[in-house]
């Protein structure tokens, strides 16, 4: 029973596709880039991702604390987020100790600045299209 609800939660994953085309250069797992004139970049479209990714871009590092605070959201809902964005080379984390307390801080790489650049270009050109309509 507990393989099938995995199956499931594995099928409805939304950013995964059955569209080949979505697959990454590697051909390994789904591209997060915008793979077609209607698609947005799954990865940065997500609420909180979004959020992390645009306020890294207008502050160089900031903290863990500072990212869950301005976002209101849990630490575990910040840190999956993160790790995501992690993995996928958007952003970096670093992590250190202030004496015996953690401190972990975050900052945009140049792909992740560039995606969202891109992103928000095809959102301005999906809004411009609709106001055109």
């Amino acid at each position: 029973m507990a393989d099938e609800k995995r199956a499931t939660a594995r099928k409805l994953d939304p950013e995964e596709t059955m569209d080949p085309r979505a697959q990454s250069s590697a051909g390994t797992g789904p591209k997060s880039a915008a793979s077609g004139p209607m698609a947005l970049d799954a990865l940065i479209h997500e609420r909180v991702r979004l959020g992390i990714v645009s306020a890294l871009s207008v502050s160089e590092r900031l903290a863990f604390t500072e990212l869950r605070q301005l976002l209101d959201t849990t630490d575990g809902n910040l840190s999956a987020h993160a790790r995501k964005l992690e993995d996928a080379g958007y952003i970096e984390c670093k992590k250190s100790f202030t004496g015996r307390v953690p401190h972990t801080e975050y900052g945009l790489t140049s792909l992740g600045r560039a995606r969202l650049k891109d992103y928000l270009a095809h959102m301005e050109a999906l809004i411009e299209m609709t106001r055109q309509a």
